[in-house]
């Protein structure tokens, strides 16, 4: 447990740093762009790519993966299902704030957590590939269809090839599949750059939360509760419930499980939610929220179930 307390106060210190940057004005919301861009582009690829050339692929893609999609289905479902009732009928706010229950901020927080809370970066990648190659996707055709009227296929296919960090992943993911040998002068320059990804990520993290309001009047509160609660209970507890008794998987697996699923909503909502200006304010603090309630859900999920 004192490792677990340990990694969540790393986390939370450069947080915290980021957060004073922004605060006292030194970094500017301008520059937590240059520090993001810096990460998705070079650091966070390299370090993917070195983790997972090194991983036991076979066994992480077997029941994790499956917890992960499962998981996200129960509760993306339960919001549309819920909300369609009793919220609204708008369908683009609906596909949003549903794909946000369920949709982790892996690339931020999922990669922090899985080095310092449950010790292997390669956890990261099922989910990473599930998000980017099947539900980033659909969330994007879905959005088109519903706003546009129609959809662009080779859009819609050739997104996820545009994303560098999944093509790390990919990458590193062959490489541990044809169990190559990468010589040391070919990784030794690739994990030094991949070493300022999880710090890049963390401040620029914390710059973005200064100066957020969320759950201002007129903002569909109702909505955002929903799928806090889906996000910051419902989800990590259907990890746990599918590791443990439909998958049967160990008790490592069980715990590396349910802390990703805890992991909160991802940046990408937000980005989406912008790109179409559909429920901008509602994935907002979704991602906001869920964000400030995940280390203390994660906490409780380290001291029950980290393994002996």
């Amino acid at each position: 447990m004192g490792g677990v307390l340990i990694g969540f106060a790393i986390i939370g210190f450069v947080i915290l740093v980021g957060w004073l940057l922004a605060r006292f004005h030194i970094v500017s919301q301008e520059g937590r762009l240059v520090l993001n861009r810096t990460s998705f582009f070079a650091a966070s690829p390299a370090l993917l790519f070195t983790v997972l050339a090194q991983a036991d692929v076979g066994l992480l893609f077997s029941g994790v993966l499956a917890v992960a999609l499962i998981s996200f289905l129960v509760v993306a479902l339960l919001y549309a299902v819920v909300s369609r009732i009793w919220l609204t009928k708008d369908p683009s706010r609906i596909a949003l704030a549903a794909t946000a229950s369920g949709y982790s901020n892996v690339n931020n927080i999922g990669l922090p957590v899985a080095i310092y809370v449950i010790g292997d970066a390669s956890f990261v990648g099922p989910m990473l590939l599930l998000q980017l190659l099947l539900l980033a996707p659909l969330l994007l055709a879905t959005l088109d269809i519903l706003t546009a009227g129609r959809a662009s296929f080779v859009g819609i296919v050739t997104q996820p090839l545009r994303n560098p960090m999944l093509i790390g992943a990919i990458l590193g993911a062959v490489v541990a599949g044809l169990d190559i040998q990468l010589p040391a002068p070919v990784l030794a320059p690739l994990e030094i750059l991949g070493g300022a990804a999880v710090p890049l990520m963390l401040l620029a993290f914390g710059i973005s939360l200064a100066g957020e309001k969320p759950l201002q009047p007129g903002s569909g509160r109702r909505e955002v509760w929903l799928a806090v609660a889906l996000k910051n209970a419902v989800m990590p507890i259907t990890a746990y419930l599918l590791a443990t008794f439909a998958l049967g998987l160990d008790q490592e697996l069980v715990y590396a499980c349910t802390v990703m699923a805890a992991l909160p909503s991802a940046q990408n909502m937000y980005q989406y939610a912008l790109r179409y200006d559909r429920a901008t304010v509602i994935t907002r603090d979704i991602v906001l929220l869920t964000t400030v309630l995940s280390l203390p859900v994660m906490l409780v999920i380290a001291w029950v179930l980290q393994p002996t």
